[in-house]
């Protein structure tokens, strides 16, 4: 990446023509809108509120997730905002706390219990987050790297799943037939052995029978993800300029075409949804502050905030733009007014999403003004909410295309980081790749590993990004010290180059 002289304008801090502007936003939207509405759907489902509700709640977090995300990028005076391209979304790390205080207390009384314990851990991080920039030293290439390889690779299973048809569980499903009729052979056996004389103990009722998921994996679905990501690979290839930094985009379009004329896509809510709605403050009423309640979301933000230091540290090497200490507590620190905000806008805690991450890097666009734009978009997506259901129609095996190219690419952001560390004459750091790497992918191998673990300890072992973290700056600092600084972590942007 050739140095930026010092009276050019940095390409993060490009201001691009308003149509490229829209459509490289508008981009952005439509790799995070999926992702930015599942948290919503999940919690309120979980606190058995009505559609309204339920509809209220999405609509509240498209527009915080736009109104952070112009914070984020654009910047908020002397302490709010990274400055970066950054989308900002509701953090899945928060989901497993927030479905326990569900379960513990659903409905309104639930909702404004999980939105207290939002502000309030969101007030802790903003006090905490000059705390936290000052670990920088400890995230030298061969940490960063190890970190950014395992979210691209953890966004994998993200991506596969939108092309497939969700998570691996729904793979299969109980035969409820055979269950039945199972469970009803062994009361019978038991009888039986009972009236001879038997004991009933020695009756097994066996494996539940379980039957594939015919909408899982269907082929159709998967030839459109398919055609979706040869689409993106020939814009790729073939187009110039403005056309191949929007491939992805343009993919989706292509393929939501081609859905709609298959019959595959719907636009039924589209046509009931409302033309405007307002998102108001304390909408189910005044929070309620717990301190157990605070102080494990206050922990989820501490997982939050250690991710999003691996995710602006990706931006830093994927845009050349140097971070420092003042710049990542500016970052951290919005993290922690967003989740504010969101418990005042009756939605979640929020962080940087690594999608978007990949698709910086897919389209070689630097400029924080795209996540501006698109922040925009968010913000008129979560008061006009007809739009937001155009936006939401979009079949998720179309995003699945898309998500193999730009998920890829965040792996291959922190591989080819590695690729400057000096393996030869420390060969530690192998260790430190190893090891980390490893770790990380626990969750993600077996995902119910720390089940006979305490269960307040979930927001820490369910997250592969975190176990990469820890154990890679633990066996960094075991190893080689505390010797980085903030010029080694964008040491490896060097041989970066836009596409």
């Amino acid at each position: 990446m050739s140095a930026i002289s010092p009276s050019a304008v940095h390409p993060v801090d490009e201001k691009l023509p308003p149509l490229r502007l829209t459509a490289l936003g508008l981009q952005h939207v439509l790799v995070m809108y999926a992702g930015a509405i599942a948290v919503p759907l999940i919690i309120g489902r979980a606190l058995k509120l009505s559609p309204e509700h339920v509809a209220m709640l999405i609509s509240a977090d498209l527009f915080c997730c736009g109104l952070v995300t112009l914070i984020q990028s654009f910047g908020l005076g002397r302490f709010f905002g990274i400055r970066l391209p950054v989308m900002m979304g509701v953090t899945f790390a928060a989901v497993g706390p927030m479905v326990a205080m569900a379960n513990a207390h659903g409905g309104v009384d639930g909702a404004r219990a999980i939105f207290g314990a939002i502000i309030g851990a969101g007030l802790i991080s903003i006090l905490i987050a000059p705390l936290m920039s000052r670990l920088l030293r400890f995230f030298p290439p061969v940490v960063t790297g190890s970190i950014i390889a395992i979210i691209g690779i953890s966004l994998m299973r993200v991506g596969v799943g939108w092309a497939l048809g969700g998570p691996a569980f729904l793979a299969q499903r109980t035969d409820v037939p055979k269950l039945v009729a199972m469970v009803d052979g062994a009361k019978a056996a038991a009888a039986s052995a009972a009236a001879a004389g038997a004991s009933a103990a020695q009756m097994q009722l066996g494996p539940i029978p379980m039957v594939d998921n015919p909408a899982y994996g269907a082929l159709g679905n998967l030839a459109i993800a398919a055609f979706v990501l040869v689409v993106i690979l020939l814009l790729v290839r073939f187009g110039r300029g403005f056309v191949a930094n929007i491939a992805v985009l343009l993919g989706l379009i292509i393929g939501c075409i081609v859905s709609a004329l298959l019959g595959l896509m719907h636009f039924d809510k589209v046509g009931t949804a409302a033309w405007f709605d307002l998102v108001t403050p304390f909408s189910f009423g005044v929070p309620t502050f717990d301190p157990f309640a605070i102080g494990t979301m206050a922990l989820v933000m501490l997982v939050v905030m250690i991710e999003s230091t691996g995710m602006f540290l990706a931006l830093s090497d994927m845009t050349g733009k140097k971070l420092n200490q003042a710049d990542l507590a500016r970052g951290l620190r919005t993290d922690g007014l967003g989740t504010v905000l969101g418990g005042v806008f009756n939605t979640f805690p929020y962080t940087s999403f690594s999608q978007n991450v990949g698709l910086v890097g897919v389209t070689g666009v630097r400029s924080r003004y795209v996540c501006v734009a698109a922040g925009i978009i968010m913000v008129i997506l979560g008061l006009l909410p007809k739009m937001g259901a155009l936006v939401e129609a979009v079949p998720q095996f179309v995003l699945g295309g898309a998500g193999l190219v730009m998920f890829g690419m965040v792996a291959a952001t922190g591989i080819r980081i590695l690729a400057n560390v000096d393996f030869k004459s420390s060969t530690s750091n192998l260790y430190v790749v190893a090891i980390s790497i490893g770790a990380g992918l626990i969750p993600l191998v077996a995902p119910r590993w720390s089940q006979q673990m305490p269960h307040e300890l979930g927001p820490l072992l369910e997250s592969g990004i975190l176990l990469t973290s820890i154990a890679a700056v633990l066996l960094n600092f075991f190893f080689n010290g505390a010797r980085a600084d903030i010029g080694e972590m964008v040491e490896a942007s060097k041989t970066m180059q836009a596409h």
